[in-house]
């Protein structure tokens, strides 16, 4: 039975994750055990039960039918807090993509060669630190045929709630997980994994070159916005690969590059 609970104090402390809290605080919430995260839209709150996330508790926008919600009635007796759009505005300090959000707790991470051992095409971000970009090549990913995604420690986190929600929940379907280092190569190589840059250098291959798409096994390298790859990683890649460009446009978002990446390399 859906436990819907109109809220009357925005002080209350169950609202605390919502309102006061920040994403890495959230992050680190039960430590030294795993911590929470927030989902935005009954979309990606959707897609997140389906995969197996736990819920905590719900807010959302009071309306007229919030009862018979068929995500609420999902949630069974889990608490879902909610109010007028504006008094939601106001807790949250942004506008709530339609008007929900639902706070899970994390599971373990799988290790990398858990989601890497049967791969044939996987994504590996390198320090790309913004959730926008995290969450659109994550969906470009689960689009175009990549099977797993690797981030080094310093990219931003795929839970967090802008890159899941940009994401459109696919976060919750691709395999992804954490490099323990930012050496990651020889780790990639152990697997049987050939290694492709997406850099701009004198050796750069056209990114419609046979030889990379040929490969049984191959991890496609994406750098950080602004200065790419390191030169540590290009310089130990099997093929550092470019997207010809017109118009004396040197690059791409690493967002787009992506999709042009996986496109061409993953068919």
């Amino acid at each position: 039975m859906p436990n819907i609970i109109e809220i009357t104090d925005l002080s209350i402390p169950e609202l605390d994750i919502y309102a006061r809290l920040s994403e890495p605080q959230l992050l680190h919430y039960f430590e030294p055990h795993g911590g929470i995260f927030i989902a935005e839209s009954p979309n990606v709150i959707g897609l997140a039960l389906d995969a197996g996330y736990e819920p905590i508790s719900m807010l959302m926008e009071l309306r007229e039918g919030i009862a018979n919600d068929a995500l609420i009635e999902r949630l069974g007796d889990v608490p879902v807090y909610a109010a007028p759009f504006e008094v939601l505005t106001k807790l949250t300090g942004f506008k709530l993509t339609r008007g929900a959000l639902c706070a899970m707790y994390r599971k373990a991470l799988p290790s990398v060669s858990e989601i890497c051992g049967s791969a044939r095409r996987i994504a590996v971000l390198e320090n790309i630190v913004n959730p926008t970009n995290v969450g659109a090549i994550i969906r470009s990913a689960a689009a175009l045929n990549v099977d797993a995604v690797l981030l080094t420690p310093a990219c931003s986190d795929p839970l967090y709630r802008r890159a899941a929600r940009v994401s459109m929940g696919t976060v919750f379907q691709v395999p992804w997980t954490y490099l323990d280092s930012d050496d990651y190569i020889g780790t990639l190589k152990a697997l049987g994994f050939a290694t492709a840059a997406m850099a701009l250098t004198d050796r750069s291959v056209s990114i419609d070159h046979p030889a990379p798409a040929a490969e049984p096994k191959l991890a496609i390298l994406l750098g950080t916005e602004g200065d790419g790859l390191s030169a540590e990683t290009i310089s130990a890649a099997d093929y550092t690969v470019k997207i010809p460009m017109s118009h004396g446009v040197d690059s791409l978002n690493v967002a787009a590059a992506s999709a042009v990446a996986f496109w061409q390399l993953c068919k």
